[in-house]
């Protein structure tokens, strides 16, 4: 099932971070990228929400900045 390879690197990842079978090295591996995966989704939909904010958060602060106290200061 394993490529010779595959076997290798996972033997050394196995030594490396102190797992005590392959299962144990592939299921950590596994965990981390479930958590990258997860993470990418969350920036993902950040990004989103960011740009669907953006255009209001652009002109509420042009309302703002039209009746500023610090210009008429100034």
């Amino acid at each position: 099932m394993l490529q010779e390879a595959d076997a290798i690197r996972i033997e050394e990842l196995q030594k490396r971070i102190g797992a005590r079978t392959k299962v144990e090295v592939v299921r950590t591996a596994l965990s981390l990228l479930e958590r990258d995966a997860a993470r990418a989704e969350r920036v993902a939909r950040w990004r989103r929400a960011a740009k669907l904010a953006a255009g209001g958060s652009r002109a509420s602060l042009r309302a703002f900045q039209r009746h500023s106290r610090l210009r008429r200061l100034g």
